[in-house]
C-alpha cells in the first residue's frame, strides 16, 4: 500500500508543476489522475526494475527512495538550466565553438530502470544525447556537442553522468 501513496504523491507533485496557478477543478482532476496512474504504474516500475513487486520494499525505504527521486529532479532541472545556456553561448557564438563526437562511458547501473532514466536523463539534458546502451559491457555511448580530450582516452565519466548515476543508484538499486 505505501508504495502506491507514495507514487501517488509524486504524479500529484507533477500534476501540481503542470498546471500551476492551480485551480479546485485541477486540483480535483489531479487526484483523480494520479491516483490512476499511480494504481497502474507501481508494479510496472518494479517489473521493469527487475523485481516482482514495489511492495517488497518498507516504508522507511520507499520513503528514503522518493526524497532522493525528488533530489533527482531537482539536479536534473539544474543540469538542463546549465546545457540551454552552453548550447545558446555555443550556438551564438561567433566561431561556434563545437567539437561534436561519442563518448563511450562506463556505468555502474544494473536495473533496466536506472539504465533508461540514465539514458533519458543525458538525452533530456541539452548538449548530450544517448545513443546506445550497451549492458553485458556496463556502459553508455553518448554523442556530446564538445568533446574534451580527457574523455576521449577514456577513463573518466562526463561530470552529468556521475551526478545522475549516483542518485540513480539510490533511487532504483
Amino acid at each position: 500500500m505505501m508504495p502506491i501513496i507514495i507514487y501517488f504523491a509524486l504524479w500529484f507533485f507533477v500534476w501540481c508543476g503542470l498546471c500551476w496557478p492551480i485551480s479546485r477543478q485541477d486540483i480535483v482532476i489531479g487526484i483523480l489522475a494520479s491516483l490512476f496512474t499511480a494504481y497502474m504504474t507501481v508494479d510496472l516500475a518494479a517489473q521493469l526494475d527487475g523485481r516482482k513487486s514495489a511492495r517488497k520494499y518498507g516504508v522507511i525505504d520507499n520513503f528514503k527512495r522518493a526524497i532522493w527521486f525528488l533530489c533527482y529532479m531537482a539536479i536534473f532541472l539544474w543540469e538542463c538550466v546549465k546545457g540551454n545556456v552552453d548550447v545558446a553561448y555555443r550556438v551564438s557564438h561567433p566561431d561556434l565553438p563545437i567539437r561534436p563526437g561519442i563518448v563511450k562511458v562506463k556505468v555502474d547501473l544494473k536495473s533496466d530502470l536506472g539504465l533508461t532514466f540514465l539514458a533519458n536523463s543525458i538525452t533530456l539534458t541539452p548538449g548530450t544525447t544517448s545513443v546506445d546502451v550497451d549492458k553485458e559491457n556496463g556502459c553508455l555511448y553518448i554523442h556530446w556537442i564538445y568533446v574534451r580530450d580527457e574523455y576521449l582516452r577514456g577513463g573518466m565519466k562526463l561530470p552529468v553522468v556521475a551526478k545522475f548515476e549516483n542518485i540513480l543508484k539510490r533511487v532504483f538499486e
